[in-house]
């Protein structure tokens, strides 16, 4: 099982004639937010494999060439909020960033987001009952709280997510939101869970 996950920049080689070649073998998609809804149609209507999201802080409605707007990448599964089986394995999703901005779009504060996050309690424990488990990956815009998350408020990371991951042991926890350069780290172990920045993509294999 290989999974391709974008998030937060446009990435040349996978917008492009090559990406056939270069990632024609993955067998599902991951985007965790703020990438603009062609790029990802572009994406998926190449790769023709299951694709997931959430969105990200400055995800915004798309204003085409040809006068369409976009409000979702199309042949996208929004997994806010909920989890979805595809290919055995179980991915669940919870969009947006902290709240930084009285009025910002798909931005919470970190009760909001532990609100969110026990709304999907009852779904996780069905996947428990059925499956073994209650979840493989989440994907996330933001980081935990104190993993890869930023000194600015805006990029702060959010305090639910740790316990999520206390409590529902996911194997991989798939998020954006900061960008990283030079030599800072992308991927912590917390618990059991494999948290990781695919800033701007990464491929992971099950």
């Amino acid at each position: 099982m290989k999974l391709l996950a974008v998030t937060d920049e446009v990435v040349d080689i996978i917008y492009s004639p090559r990406i056939c070649s270069r990632f024609g073998d993955v067998d599902l998609l991951a985007s965790c937010g703020d990438l603009p809804f062609s790029y990802l149609e572009y994406i998926i209507s190449m790769l023709n494999v299951p694709g997931f999201f959430v969105h990200g802080n400055h995800d915004c409605d798309e204003h085409t060439s040809c006068g369409h707007i976009l409000k979702a990448p199309g042949g996208w599964t929004n997994l806010d909020g909920r989890t979805v089986r595809r290919k055995g394995v179980i991915i669940g999703g919870l969009e947006g960033s902290i709240r930084y901005r009285p009025d910002g779009v798909h931005q919470y504060t970190d009760m909001q987001m532990a609100f969110r996050m026990w709304r999907m309690t009852p779904r996780l424990l069905l996947n428990h009952a059925l499956y073994g488990r209650y979840i493989d990956i989440l994907i996330t815009h933001s980081p935990p709280h104190g993993i890869h998350d930023g000194p600015d408020y805006a990029h702060r990371g959010f305090k639910a997510f740790r316990s999520f991951m206390a409590r529902f042991r996911p194997t991989y926890l798939l998020h954006g939101h900061k960008h990283i350069y030079g030599l800072e780290r992308w991927q912590t172990t917390f618990i059991d869970t494999q948290v990781i920045n695919v800033f701007p993509f990464r491929i992971i294999e099950w």
